[in-house]
């Protein structure tokens, strides 16, 4: 690896550590206020715990080469180091698995919002390494047993987001639904929109380096070519979900006009839709795949909300269903020119043979990370507990955890404000000019909309 290759790493790894805030910052507006705190402080702490875990034995399990390596599991480069002559290199991969490892963690926070403890949280945050490390074994390293039988995911469609949308689904089954959740007949428009929005930005401009960024060699003609096609490929694909979110679902389908989380969740769907093949097919073949993609998470999350299964940020519609339908993608779309295999997709060559071995790695994935999350996270359960008392969930994570509540002062501010606006009305009573009526008026539409907010926050 050149210089210039492992500057493109490193850059690389930073900015896809900065989609930790956009994961955050997301998940931050899909739960009630009184949660925001504590949703943050687990996106920060799912680099610090599970960060080590990978470190001590999660890159070793993936990409490790000593002797007892084998299909399923790698071995060596535990606790990672290197010697001086090849540390540039191993550091630079270590660094971009790391910010890989982390993201498929901090997926299936979104999908245990508002009920899990912290504790409980941080322990799984060091196990699910495990369950990430394997699959990534399996799919990238030359040893690994998908990879051998010619598997393609070029950006971690498998490894990052079929694991946390499989484990996000067996966490939200285990937990329950939140309190109250399924009471109401409809799902209910999102406690902060403007904060979906903002998270979905972040995510948006980081995936761009999360796909081309997995080019790790950029020195060469070809492969920075391939960079660019990755971020291109990505672009489109969302352009098609965003498109589908807001024409065909939001417009026709949902009774809220353009509403948000269909918009959210199309963007989103055609991104993870995306990563497996982004570097290998043609712009307007990512045009489909973005649209089918942002088809498949709108009708998983209307089909969760009839099940009952609460998920309160899209983690199995978004990461799961739409990783499944990426995956299958490879077999149909893949170009027989491409870098990484000999043969084409379905559709580009007549030839099944991609599409049965992607069928093969959608199976062998889910199949490990069922059996993984459901073993560690019912240890977890009957020993910590995963969930919290019925009590200390109306009260809130931020006060339980943290003993803050951002709620509780934004509750007060918009008391206060109330109070001064009757306060102010009560004494211009009666006969009024033209300019004070329009004020009163003012006034009365500035309390009803407060009204509105806080009756809105409150009932979730």
């Amino acid at each position: 690896m050149s210089g210039r290759d492992a500057s493109w790493v490193l850059t690389s790894a930073v900015i896809i550590f900065t989609m930790q805030t956009g994961f955050g910052v997301l998940e931050s507006g899909c739960v009630h206020p009184k949660n925001e705190v504590n949703i943050m402080v687990k996106n920060a702490l799912d680099v610090v715990f599970g960060g080590i875990s990978f470190w001590v034995f999660g890159f070793g399990l993936s990409f490790g080469s000593d002797q007892g390596t084998n299909a399923f599991t790698g071995v060596g480069c535990f606790f990672v180091d290197a010697a001086d002559e090849v540390f540039g290199d191993v550091f630079a991969v270590f660094l971009f698995q790391l910010s890989f490892a982390t993201t498929s963690t901090t997926i299936v926070s979104g999908a245990m919002a508002e009920r899990v403890k912290l504790h409980a949280y941080l322990a799984f945050c060091i196990v699910n390494t495990f369950t990430f490390s394997i699959v990534a074994h399996w799919v990238w390293s030359e040893t690994g047993f998908l990879h051998t039988m010619g598997a393609i995911d070029a950006a971690g469609c498998g490894p990052v987001h079929l694991v946390g949308g499989v484990t996000g689904l067996v966490a939200t089954i285990i937990l329950k639904p939140r309190s109250g959740t399924f009471d109401r007949p409809k799902k209910p428009t999102l406690p902060s929109p403007l904060k979906a929005l903002l998270g979905m930005f972040m995510l948006w401009w980081g995936w761009l380096r999360f796909c081309s960024g997995s080019i790790f060699i950029v020195s060469t003609d070809e492969q920075w070519k391939s960079a660019v096609r990755a971020a291109v490929n990505t672009m489109v694909s969302s352009m098609g979900g965003g498109i589908t979110g807001v024409m065909i679902l939001s417009r026709f389908c949902q009774r809220v006009k353009y509403d948000v989380s269909t918009i959210i969740n199309g963007i989103m769907g055609s991104l993870v839709s995306i990563t497996a093949i982004c570097t290998l097919c043609k712009a307007w073949e990512s045009l489909i795949i973005g649209i089918v993609g942002a088809l498949i998470a709108t009708a998983t999350d209307s089909l969760l909300w009839k099940l009952k299964i609460d998920d309160p940020v899209g983690v199995v519609p978004v990461h799961g269903a739409c990783s499944v339908w990426g995956l299958i993608a490879v077999g149909l779309f893949v170009d027989k020119n491409g870098t990484l295999t000999l043969r084409g997709g379905l559709l580009n060559s007549g030839d099944p043979h991609q599409l049965l071995v992607q069928f093969i790695t959608v199976i062998c994935i889910i199949a490990w990370t069922l059996f993984m999350s459901v073993t560690l996270l019912k240890i977890l359960d009957c020993t910590l507990g995963l969930r919290f008392e019925e009590g200390d969930e109306k009260i809130g994570a931020d006060v339980i955890e943290h003993g803050v509540s951002v709620f509780s002062s934004w509750k007060t501010r918009n008391l206060q404000t109330i109070k001064r606006i009757s306060s102010t009305l009560s004494t211009n009573t009666g006969d009024t000019t033209v300019s004070q009526a329009v004020e009163l008026n003012e006034f009365k539409q500035r309390v009803a909309i407060l009204l509105h907010d806080m009756a809105t926050s409150c009932n979730r």
